[in-house]
């Protein structure tokens, strides 16, 4: 049976719902023809499971691996690039090589403003806000266009890593200095889950809302005059008790912020960081739940080798710059450098 024969099989199963049989035959297409682009797009995406469900470390790297083939073969295949980067980060947490995903990204599509959002939030994430500023920068001064959904996203992310960019660089936590003050916190909250927005929202402001109502027909009387002026005492409530709910949340939850990077840098690095009382605490589980099912298979492995951080180790990120030369970037002549002349 032709690799043709069995593609075709994919895509009545695929049509058919059947998952399973899509990737078999999908499978043993790309065993006949390694080059069959559309087979290889088949297996990259049966064997995740279906929408809501979360794919599991072997699925995760069964499906990266079909999408990295697609991308050698065709890399203008956008799809693969987007499942790819989801794939890395978000399911496998692999933050330095979705840096340098998108970075291979650029070399293809320059234009594309997708790639350095991603690179920003990605070392957002990371902690490494001034880097993430400077990707952000790079849409703004190229001038490259992006989609509504797209300019919402670097706008608010913008607005964040300046706000961050602007503290202190003792108040960033890096989880690779063992003796930074967020290890201090983070014990000292150890015990408790984050606490919710929603939580605070509830505590600082619905008792004060009931109070504008129980009482706004003592201070306002009644009448369209009066209900208009109690809607707009609820209204600026509301809208202060939100922003004052959203600051309390990150000024609790920082020892939570804190853990859940330092998590995140042992998944991105595979060295271990975490010491055993914080990482058996209530907190790092109930973080630790509600990562992906991929992220918590790679992490019970690394923390099964327990392989230490090692010293002087310090973050290294890809050359941001190296497409330049594929789309004929060519040096200013004043920064041109010249060997001075010899004397005879």
């Amino acid at each position: 049976m032709s690799a043709e024969h069995h593609y075709l099989n994919a895509v009545e199963a695929y049509d058919e719902g059947d998952a399973e049989r899509a990737y078999a035959e999908a499978s043993k297409a790309v065993q006949l023809d390694p080059e069959h682009i559309d087979a290889w797009q088949l297996c990259a995406e049966t064997i995740l499971p279906q929408k809501g469900e979360k794919p599991t470390l072997m699925q995760a790297a069964k499906s990266l691996a079909a999408v990295r083939k697609i991308i050698e073969l065709d890399p203008n295949r956008t799809a693969m690039w987007m499942l790819g980067g989801r794939l890395i980060s978000d399911e496998l947490g692999l933050l330095n090589e979705g840096l340098q995903w998108w970075q291979d990204l650029r070399h293809h599509l320059p234009e594309e403003v997708t790639p350095l959002v991603e690179q920003a939030s990605l070392l957002a994430d990371m902690g490494h806000y001034l880097e993430a500023k400077y990707r952000l920068d790079t849409i703004i001064e190229d001038n490259m266009d992006g989609g509504p959904s797209q300019i919402a996203k670097i706008h608010q992310l913008r607005k964040m890593v300046i706000a961050a960019a602007n503290l202190q660089p003792s108040e960033h936590f890096k989880p690779w200095e063992k003796h930074h003050n967020g290890w201090g916190a983070i014990q000292s909250k150890m015990g408790k889950g984050p606490v919710s927005e929603s939580f605070l929202f509830l505590i600082t402001t619905v008792p004060v809302l009931f109070g504008v109502v129980i009482f706004s027909r003592q201070f306002s009387g009644e009448g369209w005059g009066a209900f208009c002026l109690t809607s707009l005492v609820v209204l600026a409530t509301v809208l202060f008790g939100m922003r004052l709910s959203k600051s309390m949340f990150h000024n609790i939850n920082r020892p939570a912020f804190n853990l859940l990077r330092a998590m995140n840098f042992e998944g991105n690095t595979g060295y271990t960081v975490i010491s055993e009382d914080v990482r058996t605490s209530t907190l790092y589980m109930y973080i630790m739940q509600r990562k992906p099912v991929a992220w918590q298979e790679r992490m019970i492995k690394i923390i099964e080798e327990g392989t230490p951080l090692p010293k002087n180790w310090k973050p290294k990120f890809p050359d941001f710059e190296s497409h330049l030369d594929d789309v004929g970037y060519i040096e200013d002549e004043n920064e041109t450098s010249f060997e001075p002349f010899e004397e005879e």
